[in-house]
């Protein structure tokens, strides 16, 4: 059985920008193999799409925008969409981030995958069950 993750925008973009062996890169290629199983709502879709195609992050990556597209159209096949129905309101530091909480709340997942480790560590709201972690952590 797959281990339900919330992978933050700033995961898929170090995957798309980064090197080719880098810690981003390997946890897409454990979601295509089914190991980790995305969790997704229309929310984080649409944050993940509009910064992809910025092009600031565009003159970035090291591959042509149809690369691009196949990568993200692949991992978005691995993921599972999610409905929120409660929102939690943990009260992060970055309120735009509630949302991710939320989703993994929602989606019982077991990990939030993300850089900004310290912005989630300190919640008003904390849920036990529900680790953040970096990448690197659980490659």
């Amino acid at each position: 059985m797959s281990i339900r993750i919330v992978v933050d925008t700033n995961v898929v973009i170090g995957a798309l920008i980064g090197k080719e062996y880098s810690a981003n890169r390997k946890l897409l290629e454990l979601c295509f193999s089914r190991e980790f199983q995305p969790l997704i709502n229309y929310t984080l879709f649409t944050e993940y799409e509009d910064i992809i195609n910025r092009p600031s992050i565009l003159g970035l990556c090291k591959r042509s925008n149809e690369e691009i597209n196949i990568l993200f159209d692949g991992f978005l096949s691995t993921c599972e969409l999610v409905k929120i129905y409660y929102l939690w309101r943990p009260n992060l530091v970055d309120e735009d981030d509630n949302y991710l909480i939320e989703l993994a709340i929602a989606g019982n997942a077991k990990i939030l995958v993300t850089h900004n480790i310290k912005d989630f560590s300190r919640s008003q709201l904390k849920f036990p069950q529900l680790q953040i972690k970096q990448p690197k952590e659980i490659i």
